[in-house]
């Protein structure tokens, strides 16, 4: 029996992967681009472990004004979105399994053998202890998925079910997967909902989070010009039609888009509010320099009481199509 725990249950750490020059950011300002990568970091180890993934771990240590909960490890990357390439993890019969599902670079749109193989790597490393690690030949990316940790996984059909992921499959076969490695016993499928330059095909954690068992935290556009007004109001109105496991409807919270921001090539960026992080003592959150980010500070600070509520400025991160929760991937105990 299985179940993929939710983000707010127990962590034993949060994976990062750091940007390095053969990496896409070299030719967008590495240094600028390390930043938020560092800040995200300390946030978190605040209260709790992070590993760094790193290229040279003497460098991106010593970028660091205290090593407090960090563990910088030399492992070779692509790309710095570990929440699509790292473990997921999972309880199989109430003990902890990570699981290493196919990464490739969403959909084969960029490079990715040596992220796909960041996890084997790390678990032989010794990082993992003796938790046993599951590589799985199916192409699942952390941020495609929610899970409520009693469960109930939230997804999109545009990502799932596109013809690049594992050919396509139908809604009915990719639930089976679900269910099997996952333990999954419902999916609530979005039918709707984007973000302009996003390169994940609409990833979930883009659009609508999971803050509870009873709460949908989800991205709502009120201007009737933008782009995305017909699409996330569609969204919106599915997210009216789903029940808790109890039966009941959801508890939903809407996170205002940000004004419109652009690249000097004129292309839209995919900044989103719904690429939050919950950890052990603090919600992290993205800000974008957008007069939003005052208003989403009180939403967080309704939804997570009890915790620190942090923004991190992420208007670099989304130059190379993510944001702060894509950044990191936790893993539980």
């Amino acid at each position: 029996m299985r179940r993929m725990p939710a983000e707010w249950e127990r962590q034993q750490c949060v994976l990062m992967s750091f940007p390095h020059e053969k990496t896409d950011w070299a030719e967008n300002g590495l240094n600028e681009a390390l930043s938020p990568f560092i800040r995200i970091a300390q946030a978190i180890a605040y209260g709790q472990a992070v590993y760094i993934i790193c290229k040279d771990k003497n460098k991106i240590a010593s970028m660091f004004c205290s090593p407090r909960n960090l563990t910088f490890i030399e492992i070779p990357t692509n790309d710095t979105w570990i929440r699509d390439y790292g473990y997921i993890s999972v309880f199989e019969n109430n003990e902890k399994k990570l699981l290493d599902f196919t990464f490739d670079g969403w959909g084969g749109k960029f490079e990715a053998s040596l992220d796909n193989s960041v996890n084997s790597a790390l678990h032989q490393k010794g990082y993992m202890g003796i938790t046993p690690l599951e590589k799985i030949d199916f192409v699942l990316e952390g941020g495609s998925v929610e899970s409520d940790g009693e469960g109930t996984i939230l997804t999109t059909t545009q990502c799932l079910c596109n013809t690049n992921r594992n050919g396509g499959l139908s809604k009915e076969a990719v639930e089976v997967k679900l269910k099997t490695y996952l333990g999954a016993n419902r999916i609530l499928w979005l039918d709707h909902g984007y973000l302009a330059g996003d390169d994940t095909d609409s990833h979930v954690d883009t659009l609508a989070r999971f803050v509870n068992k009873e709460t949908i935290a989800y991205v709502k556009c009120d201007n009737k010009e933008d782009e995305h007004y017909d699409a996330l109001k569609k969204m919106e109105m599915q997210l009216k039609t789903f029940r808790t496991s109890e039966g009941k409807p959801y508890t939903l919270v809407p996170l205002p888009m940000t004004n419109a921001i652009y690249t000097q090539a004129g292309d839209r960026l995919p900044a989103t509010y719904a690429n939050f992080l919950i950890c052990i003592t603090a919600l992290i959150y993205p800000t974008y320099g957008d007069k939003h980010d005052k208003i989403v500070h009180e939403i967080f600070k309704g939804l997570f009481p009890k915790k620190e509520i942090i923004p991190i400025n992420c208007l670099k991160l989304i130059e190379q199509g993510g944001s702060l929760h894509c950044s990191t991937m936790q893993v539980v105990y």
